[in-house]
């Protein structure tokens, strides 16, 4: 797959991923339950490829080898519990820009689990990039003593983020996407539903036709699709590409949540979207052109 192809199949899974805000905003089951049942979900749909790609590679592959996608799907699941929970205890501004420091923390998580270095492109295109971010920042960010808790669990949230896509990238020698990601969404999902069902017991729950097919589609979209093409790429493109190209989550649900909540996005929006398309084009372009040399 050239490299056109794995940026436009990269771009879709960052869409997909920036749907799930739209339909937990539309839902009312408890997030840590939601967040179990949309990864077993996704478990469940892909289970079948799971099934085929063990037979294919009978003999080469076998459950123990499996065993590392256990680790992912914890980390997964730390980091969508650590969310729900810091986000509760923060702004909704606060904790969207912190998942935005991606490309910041990744490096460092590159360097130490798989000794990937910077090239100067990413660098560059990393710079002009968080540049967007901090615009955004300086006009949507609040500092206030009642919410520094809450912002260092999204901090740590944002790290478990990170981990988590690495792990992909460490892991890319599996010999089929499904057999890392399958049994990764089972770890991460069980461990989701087992807190959810413990922190948010006596919360009562409505389970109709629309919350039915919020779960069916969180499951789906932004997971069998969105986290399943993030771990492809970070196993076929470098990580750091990866780490920025998810910045462009932010612009997608502002649109989405302007056409679907009618919610009318802050004026530093538009040039940090500029200043974040902006580095994304600059680290994909130069990406494209070092593939030609």
């Amino acid at each position: 797959m050239n490299v056109v192809l794995r940026v436009s199949l990269l771009l879709l899974g960052v869409y997909a991923c920036s749907t799930a805000v739209i339909m937990i905003k539309a839902g009312t089951v408890p997030p840590m339950l939601l967040a179990g049942y949309r990864i077993l979900v996704a478990a469940v749909v892909l289970s079948p490829l799971l099934v085929r790609d063990l037979r294919r590679f009978r003999g080469r592959v076998t459950w123990r080898d499996l065993a590392p996608t256990i680790l992912p799907g914890v980390v997964l699941g730390l980091h969508l519990i650590t969310w729900i929970d810091g986000a509760r205890r923060t702004l909704a501004a606060n904790a969207a820009l912190i998942v935005t420091m991606v490309p910041i923390a990744m490096p460092f998580f590159l360097l130490a689990m798989v000794r990937e270095r910077l090239t100067r492109p990413e660098l560059a295109g990393t710079i002009v990039a968080m540049l967007g971010v901090a615009v955004l920042g300086a006009s949507d960010y609040h500092v206030s003593p009642g919410y520094l808790r809450g912002d260092a669990i999204c901090f740590g949230s944002m790290l478990l983020f990170c981990w988590y896509l690495v792990l992909a990238r460490k892991h890319r020698h599996f010999q089929s996407i499904w057999l890392y990601v399958v049994p990764l969404y089972f770890a991460g999902g069980v461990l989701c539903l087992a807190a959810g069902l413990v922190m948010e017991r006596g919360v009562h729950v409505t389970y109709n036709a629309k919350e039915i097919l919020l779960i069916i589609g969180l499951g789906i979209v932004p997971t069998v699709v969105g986290h399943s093409i993030l771990n492809y790429s970070m196993k076929h493109m470098r990580g750091q590409v990866v780490g920025v190209m998810t910045l462009l989550e932010f612009i997608f649900a502002g649109v989405m949540a302007f056409f679907f909540f009618s919610e009318i996005p802050s004026r530093a929006f538009y040039p940090a979207a500029a200043l974040v398309l902006a580095g994304a084009v600059i680290i994909v372009k130069r990406r494209r052109e070092e593939r030609k040399l």
